[in-house]
């Protein structure tokens, strides 16, 4: 069937994006009041259900009809009924509508100070050990909230925190950006971990100097630890020599037992196999570890909540 153009439209439909958000913005405040007259069809109950004068709703669709230059109801009396065009609007309102309420029942629920959610990014070293003791400890008290977890380098963690994705992230080094606030909350000491028939596997110490003719394997540019790997190389007087990049420190170790060269890393969660791992005596090798979020970004009840319970942890965060 044909839809009867109203003799009265105002904006004729387009393709053109600007003018669909125009649509959009003009018509969204009117949807609910036209799917409570159609449910109805009647102005007068439909004005008691929604609790607005009969006359504003009356004129409110007079005006939607005109907006979209359809006719949406036939009128008899005081009753109203939907034509084949009304009809069609109706279905595609009641799903605009249910959508919204679901997207707003999500929001409330996310933000429920008991049963809230946390979205919450670190790094991939933090993973195995130290994610899950924080998460655990935080939930003797908050039992019922909810995590997203995001495990990444930092710089990929400081961008979701930009784009809203996370609420809060561990990174390591400590960001200084005007846009983010951080909070320094433990250092880690890093360790040279070589293959256990190298050279130095039957040392406990060492001068990082002394593995300047080594082949280093590393993190891939971007990481943090890699920059600070580069950083205390040259601080040893030399350019480490570069064989293999990866994405995880766990690789990386299972290169070094592989023979494949030496690395500068942090504790690992359990002994590895394979590898020595020698505390670095010069120069100081730790690299800090600290939460950054974003600044002026309103925190929810549970947000804010995690936000103070890490940082209570100061000093104490990392595994012992």
């Amino acid at each position: 069937m044909v839809h009867q153009p109203s003799s009265q439209a105002r904006l004729s439909p387009t393709s053109d994006t600007q003018d669909t958000a125009d649509m959009a913005m003009l018509l969204a405040p009117r949807l609910a009041h036209f799917a409570g007259v159609a449910r109805t069809e009647h102005v007068t109950r439909a004005a008691q259900e929604l609790q607005v004068p009969q006359s504003t709703l009356s004129r409110a669709m007079v005006r939607l009809e005109q907006d979209l230059g359809v006719d949406l109801f036939a009128r008899h009396g005081r009753t109203l009924s939907l034509t084949p065009a009304g009809r069609t609007f109706l279905a595609s309102v009641e799903r605009a509508l249910a959508e919204i309420e679901r997207a707003a029942d999500e929001v409330r629920a996310d933000a429920d100070p008991t049963s809230g959610k946390v979205a919450f990014g670190f790094l991939h070293t933090m993973g195995a050990e130290t994610v899950p003791g924080l998460i655990q400890a935080f939930r003797v008290d908050h039992p019922r909230v909810r995590f997203s977890l995001v495990q990444n380098y930092g710089e990929a963690m400081l961008e979701k925190l930009r784009a809203g994705e996370l609420d809060l992230c561990l990174t390591s080094p400590v960001p200084d950006a005007p846009d983010l606030v951080a909070r320094r909350l433990d250092e880690q000491k890093l360790r040279l971990v070589v293959p256990a028939d190298h050279r130095l596997a039957a040392r406990r110490r060492v001068r990082l100097a002394e593995a300047a003719d080594e082949t280093f394997v590393t993190l891939e540019p971007g990481y943090g630890l890699r920059r600070i790997t580069d950083d205390l190389c040259k601080e040893a007087g030399f350019r480490p020599r570069i064989a293999f990049e990866g994405e995880e420190a766990e690789t990386l170790r299972g290169l070094v037992a592989a023979g494949l060269g030496v690395a500068l890393l942090p504790p690992p969660a359990f002994p590895r196999p394979g590898v020595v791992e020698l505390t670095v005596t010069s120069p100081r090798a730790a690299r800090e570890i600290g939460v950054a979020w974003l600044d002026g970004h309103p925190d929810t009840p549970p947000v804010a909540a995690f936000k103070k319970f890490l940082l209570s942890r100061r000093g104490g965060l990392l595994p012992s």
